[in-house]
């Protein structure tokens, strides 16, 4: 009995599969083997099949080739109008920077600010001088949300 590979790499696989390929072993005789190794939930007999046939009519990559997915909203250009925005008004919030771009959700416009600006949040209090355990007076202390550019060489 073989010694199984738990959750190999698919390029080891598909790799596995052009070698014994090369060797002119049949389809399910290399899902066979597949299985043997690297389990039942390695790969469908289906998909060897079509991996082999591929194989055979010359490809040699057995990596993933590139595939279009959604395209990204961000761009060189929302980044700029929206650091623009940031200077216009320094005690920003993402809450406001919504408001500005209402086609661009929250979350996004949150990774252009820390990730694509180097923003970085801070929040500053303000609290009276002088603190003593006992105070007649009410003291009051409020909050700001800052951001900052931070950059790390």
């Amino acid at each position: 009995m073989f010694k199984t590979i738990a959750d190999p790499a698919d390029c080891e696989v598909r790799s596995v599969m052009q070698f014994l390929n090369a060797k002119k072993v049949k389809p399910a005789e290399i899902h066979r083997q597949l299985v043997e190794i690297y389990g039942e939930n390695v790969m469908t007999d289906g998909m060897v099949r079509k991996w082999v046939r591929q194989f055979n009519d010359g490809r040699t990559n057995v990596h993933d080739e590139a595939r279009s997915g959604r395209p990204s909203v961000v761009n060189d250009g929302l980044v700029a109008k929206v650091n623009e925005k940031i200077r216009e008004n320094s005690r920003f919030k993402i809450r406001m920077l919504c408001d500005e771009f209402p086609q661009i959700s929250k979350t996004v416009l949150h990774e252009i600010v820390t990730n694509g600006l180097n923003y970085r949040k801070l929040c500053s209090l303000w609290v009276p001088k002088m603190l003593t355990d006992v105070t007649d007076d009410v003291m009051i202390v409020t909050d700001d949300e800052t951001w900052v550019c931070h950059v790390t060489p």
